[in-house]
């Protein structure tokens, strides 16, 4: 997710990351460079004119305790500052249902008024079963508890799938994640129609990007693509090694049966008939090896889940999706296919003559 689609709307002109925080990772920068004193900085961009409204947003992968297993699913949390004068929709999700400001933060003493207010979109509710109005468990300390405002109809597309999301107020989340302390966040949105606007909130931090929205349009592009491209090199890279190994396989095979085959051609065996005899030996080989290579697949996911859930306390990392299964036999019958012409034509180099000076 951290080279993915970055967390936006649809009227947002400006973003400003740290340096280290680039067009590669500004999706959800958890564990990176982040951006101090964001409440009083939001203020000072919020009393410029020019400014329709500005927010920091903090990102943090939660996990939260579902109503149907024991193990905690994860969740993204987004930590906004609601403004007052407009409603934004961020990530797909609309501010509207959450209190306007971030009343937790009460001046930066973070003694406040608790909202507990949580906007989640359809993959959040799916996961973890629940509704408007329930409540949210996170497996984090929170100093109250979290309940769902309302469930929006919009997703958060990664490039690698549909993200579960909890929009909630900046403060809140800064006190489930211990960032309170230098009032942290990720990144920081900005909109406005004057791009004299771009000039200050380049001086706003050292060592930051201001990012426009032409740039996030760009890298929408590049990175959604990624997923796809990496399919491909890795379908190309399979078919390729798997047809050179058959071939070869094969062709030592019929190498060493050259006497078996010029005996059956002497015997009255037409090339067509051998051409099916070495087709159905190259298709059995590659079939085999499909079963084997799907065999191994399986297992090995198996084992990082295991592997990372005794060490890491992840309950999945790799997902086994049936269609790998077709997948697996389509790629065998493939390498079969393009692989079966070597042996096919260096088993008509086999002369019955051969057999007769034997």
């Amino acid at each position: 997710m951290a080279s993915q689609n970055a967390v936006q709307s649809d009227d947002v002109d400006y973003w400003v990351v740290p340096e280290g925080g680039n067009l590669n990772t500004i999706a959800v920068s958890t564990g990176g460079p982040q951006l101090g004193d964001t409440h009083r900085l939001t203020d000072r961009l919020q009393s410029d004119t020019r400014v329709e409204y500005a927010t920091p947003v903090l990102l943090q992968v939660v996990p939260v305790q579902s109503s149907t297993r024991n193990d905690p699913e994860y969740v993204l949390f987004i930590g906004v500052i609601v403004p007052e004068t407009s409603q934004p929709v961020i990530a797909g999700q609309p501010t509207d249902a959450l209190q306007a400001g971030d009343p937790y933060f009460a001046n930066g003493t973070y003694n406040g008024t608790w909202t507990g207010e949580a906007v989640i979109n359809p993959a959040a509710a799916d996961v973890l079963n629940v509704s408007a109005a329930d409540p949210i468990e996170p497996v984090e300390s929170t100093p109250e508890s979290l309940h769902v405002q309302s469930v929006s109809d919009e997703e958060f597309q990664t490039g690698v799938g549909v993200a579960p999301i909890a929009l909630v107020h900046l403060s809140e989340l800064q006190a489930m994640s211990g960032s309170t302390t230098d009032d942290a966040a990720d990144q920081l949105l900005v909109s406005t129609n004057d791009p004299s606007v771009r000039n200050e909130l380049a001086s706003l931090y050292p060592n930051t990007t201001v990012v426009t929205r032409t740039g996030i349009a760009t890298q929408q592009v590049s990175t959604s693509s990624l997923p796809v491209a990496m399919a491909v090199a890795a379908l190309v890279i399979a078919v390729l090694i798997g047809v050179l190994f058959t071939a070869t396989m094969m062709g030592l095979e019929v190498t060493h049966d050259r006497s078996a085959l010029a005996t059956l051609t002497a015997l009255g065996y037409s090339e067509r008939s051998l051409a099916v005899l070495v087709v159905t030996e190259t298709m059995s080989l590659a079939v085999l090896g499909g079963l084997l290579g799907v065999g191994l697949g399986v297992a090995g996911i198996l084992i990082t889940n295991a592997a990372v859930a005794a060490t890491l306390d992840v309950p999945s990392l790799a997902v086994l999706h049936p269609a790998l299964f077709g997948y697996g036999f389509s790629v065998a019958l493939c390498i079969g296919i393009v692989a079966a012409p070597y042996p096919i034509w260096l088993s008509r180099r086999a002369e019955p003559l051969e057999v007769m000076r034997q």
